[in-house]
């Protein structure tokens, strides 16, 4: 039985939650999922909140199994999950911000979306007032010969903001500490009220580099709840969209990665590379980033005998061009120096933060929703999950380079293999409260999507939640005792996502 029946057994169950069981519990069955969350039995999917409800997603790795954990009808508080388990802590310092809700018991009690300029009045321990930037408490370090490093949250670059504290002796990080929250765009509520084409086009822009990952979480979600089949073929070319953005993301990531090495020529490379799929993907599917082209019911494109000739001469581009890069990378001593053991995370934390993606399997996590909690047409095909131990960039290099091989064996196999038919099925209206839920696998790792639906077919609730929700924690412990000169090298090889993170 897996630790998940356990808990629920006695609990009220959510008739219209689907495919995994959501189960409205008490306060005592609460703090024992966070006590086994604490012991490494359960990983943490998801924690987020409404008024007056507060639900936790949680995994059974064990088994499989996913359940759901609801506490409602809260008037202002609920037992805190992060005084158990530390992944917990943003999440719900986020969720009161949300909120308003007040998690008993919490070790840190600093806003984490709300920058001051909300002007809500949510209590929440002694932080009663709104918090300016200039007045947020960063966490105090006690040592001799110790300086403090402001960086951001504007940077030189384009790119998204986000703020960084380090406190260095000499060059050696002792402690760095983020701040996000700067690209906090309403998400949650722009969904509320929203229809489902709406919501779509919502969750395939918040975060730009995954629209497929979260057009397809969304839309199992929307599908589980509404009890919808969609037709292989849409299945099939849902999987092939999915690939193609995590080819051409990590093609972009291992250059980037080697420019901030100074060794600009890989990222040379790999920029042509990568802008060959963006234009195979427009030339297949409408859009280079391949926006609103899954949607609740299937696909939104077909693909045509001129779409799949311009993927299978991408393919043996890629076949023959990528081979060279990665000998490249392994023969330059020079870049090796720069990425072998440095930024490691220890497989201790991986595992407890449920980091899951290049961040998590280079780290000795063997977790893939694809393989773990394998969803159609997954089920189906061949691959290997790439695992290394080592937790530094280098490693987190090596998951990349050795997924960009996996990802054109699946491609290859997808294309062979493409079942005829339609790609869309007519949305159907249901006279009832439905919910659903979907995991699935982007390329930094797992994307959640839970969504409630309105009798009348609308957004009541739906949420999203971004793997590097548990990323982004981690870069703090790998960049410590390294030098400041390394941040950027380890900050690129995690790539987190700001907006993700902060919807």
């Amino acid at each position: 039985m897996s630790m998940l029946d356990d808990l629920i057994r006695n609990s009220r169950p959510v008739s219209h939650h689907k495919p995994w069981p959501r189960a409205v519990v008490d306060s005592s069955t609460w703090i024992s999922a966070a006590s086994r969350l604490s012991e490494g039995q359960l990983t943490m999917l998801g924690l987020w909140g409404e008024r007056g409800a507060v639900h936790l997603a949680l995994l059974d790795e064990q088994t499989g199994m996913v359940a759901v954990l609801s506490l409602e009808e809260l008037q202002s508080s609920y037992p805190s999950i992060a005084q158990y388990h530390p992944p917990a802590l943003r999440l719900e310092r986020a969720l009161h911000d949300l909120t308003g809700l007040v998690p008993e018991g919490l070790p840190d009690n600093r806003p984490w979306l709300d920058h001051g300029r909300w002007d809500l009045r949510f209590p929440l321990g002694e932080c009663s007032a709104p918090a300016s930037e200039l007045s947020y408490a960063f966490l105090p370090t006690d040592g001799e010969s110790l300086h403090q490093i402001p960086v951001g949250p504007v940077h030189a670059g384009v790119i998204e903001p986000g703020h960084f504290r380090f406190t260095a002796n000499g060059e050696t990080v002792v402690r760095l500490e983020e701040r996000l929250g700067y690209v906090h765009k309403g998400i949650e509520a722009l969904m509320a009220g929203a229809d489902l084409a709406y919501g779509l086009r919502l969750a395939g822009r918040i975060s730009g580099d995954s629209c497929v990952a979260y057009a397809y979480a969304f839309s199992r979600a929307a599908e589980a709840a509404l009890g919808l089949e969609v037709s292989q073929r849409a299945v099939w070319l849902r999987a092939l969209m999915a690939e193609f953005e995590r080819l051409a993301n990590h093609l972009g990531d291992i250059g980037a990665i080697c420019n901030d090495a100074a060794f600009a020529l890989m990222l040379a490379h790999c920029a042509v590379l990568r802008e060959h799929v963006l234009r195979a993907a427009e030339a297949a599917f409408g859009h280079r980033l391949m926006r609103d082209r899954i949607v609740p019911g299937g696909v939104a494109i077909d693909l045509d005998s001129k779409g799949m000739t311009s993927l299978r001469a991408l393919h043996v581009e890629l076949r023959r061009k990528f081979p060279a890069l990665v000998e490249l990378y392994d023969n330059t001593a020079s870049l090796q120096d720069r990425t072998v053991g440095t930024g490691t995370v220890e497989s201790g934390l991986a595992s407890q933060y449920g980091a899951g993606g290049y961040v998590g399997r280079a780290a000795g996590r063997s977790f893939d929703i694809r393989r773990n909690l394998a969803y159609p047409p997954y089920d189906e095909l061949s691959f290997d999950v790439p695992l290394l131990r080592d937790g530094d960039v280098n490693a987190r290099i090596w998951i990349r380079i050795r997924e960009v091989e996996q990802s054109l064996l699946l491609m290859e196999q997808i294309l062979d293999r493409l079942p005829d038919g339609p790609v869309f099925a007519d949305v159907p209206t249901v006279n009832e409260t439905r919910e659903g839920v979907a995991l699935v696998e982007g390329f930094r790792g797992d994307v959640l999507a839970w969504l409630r639906l309105t009798p009348a077919g609308m957004i009541e609730r739906c949420h999203l939640r971004d793997p590097s929700w548990f990323q982004w924690p981690l870069l703090e412990a790998a960049i410590k005792d390294n030098i400041v000169a390394d941040f950027p090298l380890c900050n690129k090889s995690f790539n987190c996502s700001y907006s993700g993170h902060d919807l």
